[in-house]
């Protein structure tokens, strides 16, 4: 039986667990600065964002990240360039503050109209011997026709430390409720998109 004990690739088998697959696709629908943090205008654009309000600042903070007023200032004129673990906590929190700020319109526009269409395709199997493939391997398209446990999955970020199982706990329940028994199949894809 399919889930999250499995020993994906075992056979040969490649692909990606279809629930980050569904956060990537969540990332950019969700949008957002498109210049890299490794630029001064990708930097500049993302610090302007995280220090805009008192809230985000404040949330900034709890993050890790909490320059001191002459250093930030430093890094917005481009006098400075901040230290390379300091980008990347500048990237991830960006993209956090960015989820949780844009997640209650992804959530009303992937809830519309009963809910959202996807096409998935399941992990491609070429390098497995025939025995060991999967029978049930067409390209379905479903309804997931409510978000609300995914899109707090995703925009609560766990998953790209390592802790996706929120995320894939929603992702899985509402595959299964989409899909029937045959959900196994598409636990790993090759492609997914959302008609969104």
């Amino acid at each position: 039986m399919p889930g999250h004990h499995i020993d994906f690739g075992h056979y040969g088998a490649t692909g990606q667990r279809s629930s980050l697959a569904a956060a990537e696709v969540l990332d950019g629908l969700a949008g957002g600065i498109t210049s890299p943090v490794t630029t001064h205008r990708g930097l500049a654009a993302r610090l302007r964002y995280m220090t805009r309000s008192k809230h985000a600042q404040r949330t900034m903070a709890n993050e890790g990240l909490n320059p001191a007023p002459a250093t930030l200032r430093k890094w917005l004129d481009g006098s400075q360039t901040p230290r390379e673990d300091n980008l990347t906590l500048i990237e991830e929190t960006y993209r956090r503050m960015r989820r949780h700020n844009v997640a209650r319109y992804l959530l009303q526009r992937l809830n519309a109209n009963g809910g959202t269409l996807i096409e998935i395709h399941p992990a491609e199997d070429g390098n497995v011997a025939q025995e060991h493939r999967r029978r049930d391997k067409s390209v379905r398209k479903v309804k997931i026709r409510s978000w609300d446990a995914i899109v707090a999955g995703w925009s609560d970020g766990g998953w790209e430390k390592g802790s996706e199982r929120l995320l894939d706990d929603a992702w899985i329940d509402e595959l299964r409720d989409a899909i029937g028994s045959d959900w196994g199949a598409y636990e790993y894809t090759r492609s997914l998109g959302f008609a969104a």
